[in-house]
């Protein structure tokens, strides 16, 4: 394979972002003294740094390589991953979840359904977000190798191993901490190191218009054709993007997935914590213009047989995940391509170190310390932190050799995400919203929706059943599967949830207090006008994401 050939200025620049990563470790390792100041940071973040952070850790593999060569595959449909897949998820936990979370002084989310409800649904819950997390993060580590193999030549599993040593190192010093400030500054990175790829393309291919002008009618526009799933790139109707995407899949990530969550909780006090999501929100929408854009790019030259662009073939399949690396080796000059790499490595190591990060929150707090060692000091789950850090970076490795046998990282992902986040989600909000919902109903309501979810996965990939029973439609659609697929495991949750709880001893009404809305009391902002509540910021970012969808209608 020819690979991109870099001068000393860029190989001088990746080095000084993996120096300089790991110097932050060890420089933050001396304000680590306490297991609050690794898994939470010491809560003493503003909300504009818990922000970015809560923004970064999401902001790797998935948005960068996934969501690019997702819109090759896909077209503009991919924006329904934010405009309607994130910011309403995000504004909803601001506003209306995070207060639950961050008053009851909880580890984690696994933390909150002990308090809800029992012991063992935060086990299971604990379980199998770790599995999630370990899986998630081998992305990570795939797509971090996917770049150093395609621009260095290096051997995939050279690559792989380095990358997982780096995040290793700095996240087991000083845990969450070095996480989030790794993550800001990965931020900046990405911003100003992959924006250029966008306004390159734009100036080769002449204009905005003349992209959407070049590629498939099917492929340029949000709604308009999402009546006809035969007419559109991702083969879905409008009731998979809005029952699975929009309302299961997204509410499940976005308010119970505890590696975006663990940024607001540490935050430094309610009001931080609210804002979190609501500011991050803001850059998330402008997420796309990066991806999306750089996507249709790619599609536009591989179009074109005078453009050279093509891209790279696994076994004599697309790897459409290598859509934005070859971008940036086609448009960067000698001296800037280590720019790109970094800004690419920085993503993915934010991704990384984010799963990393709650992996070891979980396991110490929802599974070791639960149900292994119910004594342990305070001394003592720092060093198991540490312990868990390595071991899930080690069992990230394993996975990834897994997200690699995957056409593309957004189905996998989706797969996952269906599996776990999407029951998950019927737990909390049934929890937060109903009082009698009893600890024996969320548990047997949770386990039969992450089964049931696994086993529709499996028999829809060993074709034991036509996925048109899942999907109603005719036409055949990975991505349509993975949509309709959350929402029956969500509906299976909920009912099972409810039935279950109608027959079950249901908690004492003191013992919800502060858990369950109508028994909370209600925060008044006395010193705040309404112009600088987080209600207005949510009003503000949910107005701007509505007219996006009007504008690409």
């Amino acid at each position: 394979m020819t690979t991109i050939g870099l001068t000393f200025a860029d190989w001088l620049i990746i080095a000084i972002y993996f120096a300089f990563v790991i110097g932050i470790g060890f420089y933050l390792k001396k304000f680590t003294k306490t297991e609050k100041d690794f898994f939470l940071a010491g809560r003493r973040n503003s909300s504009w740094v818990a922000g970015l952070a809560f923004l970064s850790a999401n902001l790797g593999a998935l948005e960068l390589l996934g969501m690019t060569g997702n819109t090759f595959k896909y077209g503009m449909y991919v924006a329904h991953f934010y405009w309607v897949g994130a910011i309403p998820a995000m504004l909803f936990l601001g506003i209306y979840m995070m207060p639950f979370y961050y008053s009851s002084r909880i580890n984690s989310v696994p933390g909150y359904l002990k308090l809800r409800f029992d012991e063992k649904t935060r086990v299971l819950n604990g379980f199998s977000f770790g599995i999630m997390t370990i899986l998630v993060s081998g992305i990570n580590l795939y797509a971090m190798a996917l770049v150093l193999h395609t621009f260095l030549g290096w051997n995939w599993d050279v690559s792989m191993w380095v990358s997982a040593a780096t995040v290793a190192v700095y996240v087991s010093l000083s845990g969450l901490m070095s996480a989030i400030f790794t993550e800001i500054v990965q931020f900046f990175l990405i911003w100003f190191g992959l924006f250029l790829v966008t306004v390159l393309g734009i100036v080769e291919i002449g204009s905005l218009n003349e992209i959407f002008n070049r590629i498939p009618e099917s492929f340029n526009t949000l709604w308009s054709t999402s009546a006809d799933p035969t007419q559109n790139g991702m083969l879905i109707s409008w009731g998979g993007i809005v029952l699975g995407l929009g309302f299961v899949l997204s509410f499940g990530y976005w308010t119970t997935d505890f590696l975006v969550v663990q940024r607001a909780f540490s935050a430094k006090d309610l009001r931080s914590a609210r804002m979190t999501p609501i500011l991050a929100s803001f850059f998330k929408m402008a997420v796309p213009f990066i991806v999306i854009i750089a996507g249709l790019i790619a599609l536009v030259l591989a179009k074109d047989p005078n453009s050279g662009f093509k891209l790279l073939e696994d076994g004599g399949r697309i790897n459409y995940d290598s859509a934005l690396p070859l971008l940036i080796a086609r448009y960067y000059p000698s001296g800037l391509v280590g720019l790109g790499v970094t800004a690419l490595l920085a993503g993915f190591m934010a991704g990384q170190a984010g799963n990393i990060s709650a992996f070891n929150t979980v396991w110490t707090y929802d599974i070791y310390r639960a149900v292994i060692n119910k004594k342990a000091s305070e001394a003592h789950l720092l060093w198991m932190g540490r312990v868990a850090t390595v071991v899930g970076v080690v069992l990230s490795i394993v996975t990834a050799y897994w997200a690699k046998s995957f056409p593309s990282i957004m189905d996998y992902m989706q797969a996952i995400f269906s599996w776990v986040n999407a029951p998950l989600f019927a737990t909390m909000l049934l929890g937060m919203f109903v009082w009698w919902i009893t600890p024996n109903g969320a548990f047997w309501g949770l386990l039969a929706g992450m089964v049931s979810s696994f086993v529709m996965y499996l028999a829809v990939k060993y074709h034991w059943i036509n996925d048109a029973i899942l999907t109603f439609s005719n036409v055949s659609s990975d991505m349509a599967a993975n949509f309709w697929r959350a929402w029956w495991a969500w509906v299976i949750c909920f009912v099972v949830t409810i039935l279950i709880s109608f027959h079950t001893k249901r908690k004492p009404k003191e013992e919800l207090v502060g858990l369950v809305i109508g028994m909370t009391e209600e925060k008044i902002y006395k010193e705040e006008s309404f112009f600088k509540r987080p209600e207005f910021f949510a009003i503000i970012s949910l107005i701007v994401v509505i007219i996006l969808n009007i504008y690409f209608w």
